[in-house]
């Protein structure tokens, strides 16, 4: 009989493609300038760490045994209580760490909780509100499970209160519902780097209140700040009722894939149900490893890297403006990314990537993923909803990879290829 491999796959399958930031990371080119990998991790700490456990181990088999087991689904009980102490003492998340603890819970990296909370708690049709452009690993999840997108305007401090609360009032009446979800990255966000001043973060938070929406607070890059930020929206939520926090090891420690969250007591408990099923639990020896590191370490590693980025974002910054033809980009206070716009409306980024761009051994991200490829988008007036657009003429530029002169030199040669195509 005939092998027949034309499998019956899921309708998702047809209409989303390969995250354009997991493709790249295929080519090897001299300036990368792409994902947001951490280009500073306390290597010799974590090494530290890892013989300072085998050590443990071999004097303690019952706890050498428990670290390489299955634990629970949330996390483990000491863990919780160090990301509790730090989100405490040190973000000012208004919850008690000797007797809350339990309110944190972890996650399989950040993207991990932003899925589980979307597959928990939107149907199909459901209405979402987001910055534009925004995280393109929240938007495509968002568009898989069926949610209706709805993007709102940004500025060079982030997305704008007065649009979200049309944004609402326009999903009403348009579709007959109450948004569910309002996500933003409140400091240096992704991909823009912009960081939301205290106005705007009371305003949103009053705006959710006032409407029954709960607020996704991503805080992948809260730690990762240059000067002083303010205060996070979750310590406006002060019965933990109407903000979801997410932070993450990722950007602070390491790709280690440990996300952090405390979100409302409801929340959790079907964000951790449905974790259970989609991996059972966080390997319980990865949050042994990052608890010696919250515990003992973060300071001083963080004191060490903060500068160091700040220096890379500044050779990019100086480069950009030295060498890229008109057009804007964003300021950030911290994160990862800067964002450039062309003024030429008709640019296409990822062509001119594909090009031109890595043949000459360079690479970013163009900006077109980080819209919703299907949902809506205010009309110039603010009076109706409209398709959203991918904006093409837009480029994420990650500087956290890179020593400041590698990232001085790619940038400006990007500059040049970019001055050469568009006079």
């Amino acid at each position: 009989m005939a092998n027949d491999n034309s499998y019956g796959f899921a309708t998702w399958t047809s209409f989303i493609e390969e995250s354009q930031i997991r493709a790249l990371l295929k080519y090897k080119v001299k300036y990368y300038f792409a994902g947001g990998k951490p280009g500073i991790i306390p290597t010799d700490t974590f090494a530290d760490i890892m013989a300072e456990l085998s050590v443990r181990y071999k004097k303690d088999p019952m706890m050498a045994l428990d670290d390489l087991n299955y634990g629970p689904t949330g996390g483990a009980p000491w863990f919780l209580k160090t990301l509790a102490k730090r989100m405490c003492k040190v973000r000012k998340i208004p919850i008690d760490c000797e007797t809350q603890w339990e309110d944190v819970s972890i996650t399989n990296g950040s993207q991990q909780a932003l899925y589980a909370l979307l597959d928990t708690l939107i149907d199909p049709g459901d209405v979402i509100i987001t910055p534009a452009p925004a995280y393109l690993g929240f938007l495509v999840p968002a568009v898989k499970l069926g949610a209706r997108v709805i993007t709102v305007p940004t500025d060079n401090k982030g997305i704008i209160p007065e649009f979200v609360e049309r944004a609402i009032h326009l999903s009403k009446i348009k579709f007959g519902k109450n948004p569910d979800l309002l996500y933003v990255v409140a400091d240096s966000d992704n991909p823009k780097g912009t960081t939301l001043p205290m106005n705007r973060r009371r305003a949103l938070f009053d705006i959710c209140e006032n409407h029954n929406i709960l607020l996704l607070e991503d805080a992948a890059y809260a730690e990762i700040q240059f000067k002083d930020t303010p205060k996070a929206i979750k310590t406006l939520d002060k019965d933990n009722s109407r903000v979801a926090y997410l932070g993450t090891s990722s950007k602070e420690a390491a790709v280690l894939r440990v996300g952090y969250s405390i979100l409302p007591d409801n929340v959790r408990e079907q964000v951790l149900k449905d974790k259970g099923y989609l991996d059972l639990c966080t390997t319980t020896l990865v949050q042994r490893i990052l608890d010696e590191y919250y515990n003992k370490h973060i300071d001083d590693a963080m004191r060490v890297a903060i500068p160091l980025y700040k220096k890379r974002c500044e050779a990019m910054a100086k480069a950009i403006d030295e060498s890229f033809p008109a057009g804007t980009r964003s300021d950030p206070t911290g994160g990862f990314f800067i964002w450039w716009q062309s003024d030429k409306s008709d640019f296409d980024s990822s062509k001119f990537m594909e090009d031109v761009a890595i043949p000459n051994d360079l690479l970013y991200v163009p900006g077109g993923p980080f819209y919703p490829i299907t949902g809506h988008k205010l009309t110039a007036d603010s009076n109706d909803l409209e398709p959203s657009v991918p904006e093409g003429n837009t480029m994420r530029l990650g500087f956290s990879y890179a020593p400041p002169d590698v990232i001085y030199e790619g940038i400006s040669r990007l500059g040049k290829l970019l001055s050469k195509e568009l006079g």
